[in-house]
């Protein structure tokens, strides 16, 4: 019998002793920075001659780990592994399936701030984002257990004479993992454990920049959780050609990845298409980008707004797609919360996150540092720069200053498209009828807000606000797993609700059965 689900707390750093317990975990964390790390397919540790590093985004030169390059063979391999484990891990019970998640919550729990540090080291999230991650992770594992539990056996359906009728979901097959290097525990876990609980096996391809914390992760459940081999199979590589080789094959059932547009569009694209051998409609499950907003109206409490504005734009470095990339504030309020936002960012603190006081680490790597870099030079153009923008040429780390751009068009491409970088757009409006159109007018639907004292116009945005995540009168990141359950509309994905109730069917099929008597 399951415990009710509730979230796993947030460590309180304010309190010494977790503080040091954190500092403790990034000494031994420190120590094992450089190791190499092999494929895993069908329980087989594979090693390659090719090899690539993940980096520390603060200190470029630093090694966080070596990884083995897999090539075409070794994807077609992990697909094949993960079908000869279906056959077997499809009939092993829903209680047996939950148990290995719970088990694997338990041994993460019991890892929590060394799993932290190597998200402080791996991509630079400070002590509290990297905490945040590890927690939901947690949660992932743990809710998803107990949503198996409610969806498995027979669902209810409408009693009929002399029949016995039933609804059962059963699994797909081989999947294909694709998670992002932003939430590189966090996401990576939850659609793994998801996809196996409900069934499936799966090849796990982490981000190229992120790979450390799935290798551990996945030897977790191997070694700690005696998950049986071919469940999860674990492959790094080129992100194009094993990516591709994972969506295209025929053997592939499904494909969950979170990531860019650019790269969900192309998956979508090769999904669709029938390859020789393949019996089945590939279901693909996308969670893509935002350019997410916050509108503040002349009712609001404007304090509130400015805070709300300021840690949804720049909580690790505004490389989240909830984050808070626009604030579309009408005209009477406008110059008072660019004022106060701009007060409170002067007082992040940016630099390396293995300091407890630290707000910004580095963004993830040079592609990015420049891309960003990129875009702070159109917010020069297109509007006025009023904090930021400074950067240097990233070779001492990618660190870039918070950085805020006003009086930014409606039209600008720094209004449109996403940074995925803590550069935040002002954009001025009319009214409240104009701030709403704004919100609308783009081709995303993931996240935003509304800070406001009107109860009509909160009521009128539940209705015209068209996001998959709405907010009032507080930041818009940090979804919890349960209580908010996330994703978007539009160009940010296929709608799918990680962390939802429903989420599970979709790594399910249903199955009617009848029998007369």
């Amino acid at each position: 019998m399951l415990t009710p689900f509730r979230n796993e707390p947030f460590t309180d750093f304010s309190i010494e002793a977790n503080a040091q317990a954190y500092r403790a975990a990034l000494a031994r964390v420190q120590q094992q920075l450089g190791r190499s790390y092999p494929l895993i397919i069908g329980g087989e540790r594979i090693t390659t001659d090719q090899t690539a590093s993940s980096i520390n985004p603060v200190r470029p030169q630093e090694i966080i780990g070596r990884f083995a390059e897999a090539t075409v063979e070794h994807a077609n391999q992990a697909v094949s592994a993960a079908a000869k484990a279906f056959e077997t891990w499809r009939y092993v019970p829903a209680t047996e399936r939950a148990g290995y998640l719970q088990k694997v919550a338990a041994v993460m729990r019991r890892h929590k701030f060394d799993l932290a540090a190597w998200l402080t080291y791996e991509v630079a999230k400070s002590w509290p984002e990297a905490d945040a991650d590890v927690a939901e992770a947690i949660d992932f594992c743990e809710y998803y257990a107990h949503q198996m539990l409610r969806i498995a056996g027979p669902q209810p359906v409408v009693p009929y004479p002399h029949e016995n009728n039933e609804l059962h979901y059963i699994p797909l097959g081989v999947g294909a993992v694709i998670p992002p290097w932003n939430f590189p525990l966090a996401i990576m876990a939850g659609m793994t454990v998801a996809s196996i609980v409900a069934g499936n096996t799966v090849v796990l391809k982490p981000a190229h920049t992120s790979p450390t914390i799935a290798a551990i992760f996945v030897n977790m459940l191997i070694e700690e959780c005696a998950l049986p081999p071919g469940v999860v199979n674990f492959i790094t590589g080129p992100g194009g050609l094993i990516g591709d080789a994972l969506v295209d094959h025929p053997q592939t059932r499904f494909i969950a990845f979170t990531g860019s547009k650019e790269i969900g569009l192309r998956i979508y694209g090769r999904a669709s298409v029938r390859q020789l051998g393949q019996n089945w409609l590939k279901r693909t499950i996308l969670e893509m980008g935002g350019k997410d907003a916050i509108v503040v109206d002349e009712t609001a409490d404007l304090d509130l707004a400015a805070e709300a504005i300021t840690f949804s734009a720049f909580g690790f470095q505004g490389q989240k797609c909830s984050a808070c990339s626009r604030a579309i504030i009408v005209d009477s309020v406008y110059d008072q919360v660019l004022e106060k936002v701009v007060e409170r960012t002067r007082k992040l603190t940016i630099g390396d996150p293995t300091e407890q006081g630290t707000f910004m680490g580095a963004v993830i790597d040079e592609k990015a540092f420049n891309k960003i870099k990129q875009y702070i030079e159109i917010g020069r153009s297109d509007g006025r720069l009023v904090l930021g923008g400074e950067t240097g040429d990233g070779s001492d780390g990618y660190l870039i200053p918070p950085t805020i751009v006003a009086d930014v068009p409606e039209d600008s491409r720094l209004s449109c498209e996403e940074v995925f970088g803590p550069v935040l757009a002002f954009i001025r409006a009319r009214d409240f009828d104009h701030a709403e159109a704004i919100f609308n007018n783009n081709e995303y639907g993931l996240t935003g807000g509304l800070i406001s004292r009107s109860r009509e116009r909160i009521e009128r945005a539940k209705q015209t606000f068209h996001v998959g995540n709405l907010y009032f009168n507080r930041k818009i990141t940090g979804a919890l797993v349960g209580v908010q359950p996330f994703g978007g509309f539009n160009m940010s994905g296929t709608d799918s609700k990680a962390g939802g109730p429903d989420y599970l069917l979709l790594f399910t099929q249903p199955k009617t059965i009848t029998e007369r008597f």
